[in-house]
């Protein structure tokens, strides 16, 4: 299976039947609550009151719909930190700040026996989460210290390449399966670690201070 990220569809194409959001709603918040394999078709039916076979008339499998899932959450994802790091806003703090709270809202939803699940069970969606990961990380972060740099609160001698690099570096050593069980942590905890690793180490000293 080969899996690709679609094109994002104008705003006027991209309304779905309601029974097909219901369902997608559902599968994301069982999915990630109790990971994958824990959570059938049938027991997403029986939650949402409808038959396996209205189900299955929109997604033939579970595997198609934690794809749905998974696209459905970056795209929320990109949707907030668009409007965060897009803003024409002076207060480099308060912008990463914002930041910080919104991915930390997100990777609070998602529990580390989801991540495990996907990881065995579907190897190309864990690969295509990772990489839009990366994406996100390096689009949003890069905009958000660019403007850091200008405001003299980042560190002029290190690139802002390099701080990047750094952060999905971290960001793949330890916010994965393995290495979340070993450490005993959560999504969210594991990401707010490296997070917080990396700034203390391109902030100024004022930049610290203000954060």
């Amino acid at each position: 299976m080969t899996v690709k990220s679609p094109p994002r569809p104008a705003a006027a194409e991209t309304a779905e039947p309601p029974a097909r959001q219901r369902i997608v709603a559902g599968g994301r918040r069982h999915f990630f609550a109790h990971g994958f394999r824990g959570v059938t078709m049938e027991d997403l039916a029986e939650e949402l009151g409808m038959s396996k076979k209205t189900l299955y008339a929109h997604f033939p499998s579970k595997a198609a719909l934690l794809e749905t899932v998974l696209l459905n959450k970056f795209q929320d994802v990109e949707a907030d930190l668009d409007r965060i790091t897009r803003a024409r806003s002076s207060n480099f703090i308060q912008s990463l700040q914002q930041l910080l709270a919104c991915m930390q809202r997100h990777t609070d939803e998602i529990q580390p026996a989801f991540v495990r699940d996907v990881r065995r069970e579907a190897p190309e969606l864990f690969k295509l989460a990772e990489q839009r990961r990366a994406e996100l990380l390096q689009r949003h972060f890069g905009r958000l210290f660019a403007a850091g740099r200008r405001v003299g609160l980042l560190r002029k001698d290190i690139p802002i390449k390099w701080m990047i690099d750094i952060l999905l570096g971290a960001t793949q050593a330890f916010v994965n399966p393995p290495k979340l069980a070993e450490l005993g942590l959560t999504v969210r905890d594991g990401f707010s670690a490296v997070v917080s690793v990396v700034l203390s180490g391109v902030l100024t000293n004022k930049g610290k201070e203000l954060l």
